[in-house]
């Protein structure tokens, strides 16, 4: 049994097909122990951290850093038992070694048999008569010389062949002719001496115009040749003819190659940058789009007075057994939309075409903002724990997810979902629903602004929510309802939890 053993990417879960190599953990020659991390690869969910199968000692690493993998491909060389000595030679190689090199006519013999699936002659992609390749429409050229057709008004042509190199004595002996008259070469002298300059202000060469330009120009007799563009890459505008027609407009001369040039602005490819769409980012625009064009989705607003939610917050962090954990607004949100499943609990489910699956689980979405993307990983059965609870595991959530740790498990089997927009100071949005989930809520700033209370104008903390939902499952009046005891909850949370509990 061979030392050396391969270790292939792994699948990580939910039919990944590949992974970016972010980070190399181990180099050639380390000896390391099994299940220690040897690589960190970044999936279309998230980054992971792969251990090793063999303790033993790193051989070969097949794929540097930043290169992307499929699922199954060699990706390191382990050497499991490096304390047996050297390893041996290859006979392969050493049989190889001793083998004479093959002439040219050997190789010119050889007959390569036909590879599996190969398309039989005739057919398309297979070979036609004549040698040439049969394709969608009629066959592709033929091999062999190019030949070309006879002019009409000129000699026959000769058959086309390699090309020979002149002569040197041919190049360097002048060739004996008739005396040029001398009309001919006045005619000839103007134009080398007095070149024309075009769009681009220098001699020679098409003028860079757009067809509304040129007519434009010739409408009103303007010579385009005789102007100095302005336009990306030198081109002439619409600009620079009407102020040829004003008067005010310089006449193109030659380039110097000595005086100093202000080039005009640039609008190609070296001012712009291009993202490999790849990992989180291509997963987000897959999943957003199948779900834009799939589920008809309706958005609904609800402008809420969280003044009292807020001073709950403060008397919450107040509390001794509190004083050490995080507590937030969206803390209260999420509470808000678990107490408001349970009274509407057709809000979690999904489609699945012959069939709307109502799930009596939630697991509850929370939207991040990472260095790589977007993700939105889970509470699972976030129903069941208590407001503590919940503190503590939406504090882990987004701190991993921060940290680039979050795992495939914790990003998928989501039901249902919060987006935070008001921590980027957006009172509300119209978020698009992740694949397979009913409902997503939009969560805005909370900001201090004035309110009718007691029949009196006064200053009180506002924020706006905005619930997208699947017009299949949850029509207006269940959208409605969701929505508006989310609002309850948040504008008095004593009376909503002696109310609903």
């Amino acid at each position: 049994m061979s030392r050396i053993k391969e270790f292939n990417l792994p699948d990580l879960g939910e039919g990944l097909t590949e992974g970016e190599i972010l980070a190399w953990l181990v180099k050639v020659g380390d000896v390391i122990e099994l299940n220690q991390p040897i690589v960190e690869v970044e999936t279309a969910k998230a980054a992971v951290e792969i251990p090793a199968k063999w303790a033993g000692e790193v051989r070969s690493i097949f794929h540097p850093e930043g290169t992307t993998v499929e699922v199954g491909t060699p990706i390191i060389a382990i050497d499991t038992d490096p304390g047996a000595g050297p390893l041996p030679e290859s006979t392969t190689a050493a049989a190889s070694a001793d083998l004479p090199t093959p002439s040219a006519a050997s190789l010119a013999a050889v007959q390569v048999a036909p590879a599996e699936g190969m398309v039989e002659p005739g057919l398309i992609g297979g070979v036609a008569p004549g040698g040439r390749t049969a394709v969608l429409v009629g066959y592709g050229p033929r091999n062999g010389p190019a030949k070309r057709r006879q002019r009409k008004d000129g000699p026959p042509q000769q058959p086309a062949t390699t090309p020979r190199p002149a002569a040197p004595a041919q190049v360097a002996t002048p060739v004996a002719a008739t005396p040029v008259a001398p009309a001919s070469v006045a005619a000839v002298a103007p134009a080398s001496v007095a070149p024309t300059v075009n769009g681009n202000g220098r001699a020679g060469g098409p003028v860079l115009a757009k067809p509304p330009v040129r007519k434009f120009a010739k409408d009103l007799g303007i010579d385009l040749a005789t102007l100095t563009g302005s336009g990306p890459l030198g081109s002439i505008t619409r600009d620079d003819v009407q102020r040829a027609v004003d008067g005010s407009t310089v006449v193109a001369e030659p380039l110097a190659a000595t005086s100093p040039t202000t080039s005009a602005a640039s609008f190609g490819a070296d001012r712009e940058q291009r993202i490999p769409v790849k990992g989180v980012r291509r997963l987000t625009a897959e999943n957003m789009s199948r779900s834009a064009f799939t589920a008809p989705h309706v958005t609904e607003f609800l402008t809420v007075d969280v003044t009292r939610a807020m001073k709950a917050l403060d008397r919450l962090r107040g509390r001794r057994e509190w004083r050490d954990v995080r507590v937030s607004p969206l803390l209260l949100v999420a509470k808000a939309v678990l107490l408001a499943v349970r009274r509407h609990p057709m809000v979690n489910s999904t489609w699945a075409g012959d069939e709307i699956v109502v799930k009596e689980y939630v697991n509850l979405g929370i939207a991040a903002a990472t260095e790589r993307g977007l993700i939105v990983p889970n509470i699972k059965d976030a129903g069941r724990l208590t407001l503590r609870e919940l503190a503590d595991a939406m504090t882990g959530l987004v701190q991993t997810a921060k940290a680039g740790r979050t795992s495939p498990a914790d990003m998928s089997g989501g039901t249902l979902t919060i987006t935070n927009v008001g921590v980027f100071g957006v009172d509300t949005g119209t978020p698009i629903l992740p694949p397979g989930e009913s409902a997503i809520l939009a969560f805005g700033a909370v900001r201090e602004l004035p309110w009718v209370h007691k029949g009196k104008v006064k200053p009180r903390q506002v924020t706006t929510l905005g619930l997208s939902f699947d017009h299949r499952i949850i029509d207006g009046e269940l959208g409605s309802k969701f929505l508006r005891d989310i609002g309850d909850f948040l504008a008095d949370p004593e009376a909503a939890l002696l109310a609903w509990t």
